[in-house]
């Protein structure tokens, strides 16, 4: 199923986006379907730049609450929907950081957040989210929990009951399976 769905992501074209995007403007119940091709991508730009994951995953809400309020507003102006929501995107984050300074009023304002759009870093980091997702179930919770929840080796292994050797093989398997995938998935 994971593996249909990415090759389903990597045959989309323009023209699907249209047909997808004309069929959310008459039934909203469509838009699930953007939904599942641009999650990766909208929340890989958004956590690369907020380095808070529970700050990403509200941002990443919050943009496709927009979008779909905003879907029958939407016109084709030769640059992809993926790119709509990016802008849409880099908005939420911009003003993310201004409630964050706004609430820290003291000391040295936190570096502005990068709103530009680096595509191909954004293109990248999806493609590695979407890759942890195929990862097997043991080497994919030790990456989340190693790298995304920051947990050390010795918490993780003892939540799963595993010896640190273990834990410290199946991460080594885990980066050596990614790495792999990412480097063939460049050339």
């Amino acid at each position: 199923m994971v593996a249909r769905r990415a090759a389903a992501k990597a045959a989309h074209t323009e023209a699907d986006d249209r047909l997808l995007i004309e069929a959310a403007k008459k039934d909203p119940r469509h838009f699930a379907d953007l939904y599942e091709l641009n999650f990766e991508r909208v929340y890989a730009f958004i956590a690369s730049r907020t380095r808070d994951r529970d700050a990403a995953e509200d941002l990443t809400s919050d943009v496709f609450q927009k979008a779909l309020a905003n879907i029958p507003r939407f016109e084709w102006r030769g640059a992809p929907f993926s790119a709509w929501l990016l802008r849409i995107a880099a908005n939420a984050v911009a003003d993310w950081s201004k409630r964050g300074r706004r609430e820290i009023r003291r000391g040295e304002d936190p570096p502005e957040p990068s709103v530009e759009i680096d595509m191909t870093a954004v293109e990248h980091r999806a493609r590695l989210f979407s890759l942890v997702t195929q990862l097997p179930a043991d080497q994919r919770q030790v990456i989340v929990e190693r790298f995304v929840e920051q947990r050390s080796i010795r918490e993780i292994a003892q939540q799963l009951g595993r010896s640190e050797g273990a834990v410290k093989q199946l991460q080594f398997r885990a980066l050596e399976k990614l790495r792999a995938q990412m480097e063939g998935a460049n050339g």
